[in-house]
């Protein structure tokens, strides 16, 4: 499978392609600035703007799938809804599924089903909110896209880099918590959750996963 990778320099991109590239299938990784490093094997780096769906779909061209794995700077976190409306618009001129990394933030709450994780203090701390706010506005552009085949994953409340286990637990609309009410996952284990839907699709067009 040809997989193209926008936000390859981040921490879920970066995990993505390795993954990916573990797996045996063909990468596009589209930087802003391609880098010098090496890339592991049968992985192309592109220079790429995500905000230009004109030059983003001519490089989706050829890609079975696409992973978008943006995400705004501080203080830009206003961006994200339009950047994740030129990707779907790319998409859906290229014909290409797209699956949109986005935030735990239009998740619902464990065991409060009429809560939003967004309005969640033990989950999304006042620090956090600009950001989780700009995840849950991802989520209703996508909803909203008229054209675009697209897949949205929720990671849960804290996602940082750790240890590949290779196992997680797969929900739908809720939170993912342990018996403790924690909710994490390693990026490495989330880049699994990944390609298990890029190889495997499901009928959700929203989920998230958690440890197991």
């Amino acid at each position: 499978m040809k997989i193209a990778v926008v936000g390859a320099a981040g921490m879920v991109g970066s995990r993505v392609i390795s993954e990916a590239a573990s797996r045996g299938h063909d990468l596009i990784a589209v930087f802003r600035k391609a880098p010098k490093d090496d890339l592991p094997p049968g992985v192309t780096a592109v220079e790429g703007n995500a905000d230009d769906p004109d030059h983003m779909s001519a490089l989706f061209g050829g890609a079975d799938v696409i992973v978008a794995a943006t995400r705004p700077a501080p203080g830009h976190e206003h961006t994200a809804a339009p950047t994740t409306t030129a990707l779907l618009d790319a998409a859906a001129t290229a014909g290409t599924r797209i699956l949109v990394v986005g935030g735990s933030a239009p998740l619902r709450a464990p065991g409060d089903p009429d809560r939003l994780v967004l309005d969640s203090p033990e989950y999304v701390p006042q620090e956090w909110r600009s950001i989780a706010a700009a995840s849950a506005a991802q989520l209703d552009v996508c909803r909203a896209h008229p054209a675009a085949d697209w897949v949205y994953l929720s990671p849960p409340a804290v996602l940082e880099p750790g240890r590949r286990s290779g196992t997680y637990r797969r929900g739908t609309t809720t939170l993912v918590t342990d018996a403790d009410g924690v909710s994490r996952i390693s990026a490495e284990d989330l880049a699994v959750a990944v390609l298990d839907e890029l190889e495997n699709p499901r009928e959700e067009r929203h989920f998230t996963v958690g440890e197991s």
